[in-house]
């Protein structure tokens, strides 16, 4: 290894190492939330609550940004997107089997290809055909059962799984599309999305006697949100300090690892088993996201003077 070379693993080290935090601690998020769901706490109320904390957190370090988010009202609907992937993907691990629901939230990129076409003009090519049908055979095999038919989700874990993802990739693109925005304003709409809308969704809930109510105060589980919000928190943090460090295909295939994390943590946490069939289709899913990655590195264009 040259020196060169050297020099730059050691400078991708701390990045990668801030994304696998990230992965670690979203990928085994879903024992928290079952966790405060046994102490009486619905996860739809602990994604509020948890998003009020990381909110007033954003404010305190820039007030000024509340002010800045109503110079860009089309973040709304970025807002929108991220309040839905939140709600959807924390209560589907709290009702399905969880590596069902991470590996139907990773069908995202079949819904990025569409939203993309849709809202940035991008052409729909073989290519990306070809990973739509990887991604999407995968599925199948994740979701058949003997005997049941079409391979179509059978719960409601299930299908908030494919929710959260096809929610998730709509916040990567109007991400892109809202490029152009400042940084601090993007998080801080998605923060309130994430607020607002698990709360609207828990209090309609629970006025229809659906979920329970927040319980009485009680010290356990006030600090279990409060530790979970700061670990989402520091996850954060670690995602855009590796991303703005590391080229986005090494960052999307990174972040695959979330799966590997949950799957784990799923098994040796939850008593979930794998069978092959699951393993396959994961593999599947997995490997079409990670070559659509590699195809974003190879079809960028070069900056100017590059």
């Amino acid at each position: 290894m040259t020196p060169d070379n050297l020099s730059s693993s050691r400078s991708a080290a701390a990045p990668i190492a801030s994304l696998l935090l990230n992965t670690a601690v979203w990928g085994t998020s879903w024992w928290a939330f079952r966790q405060l769901d046994a102490q009486g706490l619905h996860s739809l109320w602990a994604t509020t609550l948890v998003y009020v904390i990381s909110t007033l957190v954003l404010l305190a370090g820039r007030p000024s940004s509340l002010r800045a988010l109503a110079a860009y009202p089309a973040l709304i609907w970025l807002g929108l997107a991220a309040g839905l992937t939140n709600a959807s993907f924390n209560w589907g691990v709290l009702l399905g089997e969880v590596v069902r629901v991470v590996l139907l939230f990773y069908l995202m990129p079949v819904w990025a290809m569409l939203f993309a076409r849709w809202l940035l003009g991008e052409a729909i090519t073989p290519p990306k055909l070809a990973r739509a049908s990887l991604a999407l055979g995968g599925a199948a095999l994740v979701l058949w059962r003997p005997g049941m038919g079409l391979p179509i989700p059978t719960g409601a874990g299930d299908w908030l799984g494919l929710a959260g993802g096809v929610a998730f990739a709509m916040v990567n693109v109007l991400l892109r599309r809202h490029a152009d925005t400042p940084a601090q304003t993007r998080a801080l709409a998605m923060s309130l999305g994430a607020l607002v809308v698990p709360g609207l969704l828990a209090s309609s809930l629970t006025l229809l006697d659906r979920i329970p109510g927040v319980p009485a105060l009680a010290p356990v589980w006030m600090l279990g949100v409060t530790a979970l919000a700061l670990a989402l928190l520091v996850a954060n943090l670690a995602l855009q300090y590796g991303a703005a460090r590391l080229p986005s295909s090494v960052t999307t295939i990174v972040m695959l690892s979330e799966v590997v994390f949950a799957a784990v943590s799923a098994v040796l946490i939850g008593g979930e088993t794998l069978s092959a069939r699951t393993l396959t289709g994961g593999a599947l899913i997995l490997g079409a996201s990670a070559l659509a990655a590699l195809s974003a590195t190879r079809t960028a264009k070069p900056p100017v003077g590059a």
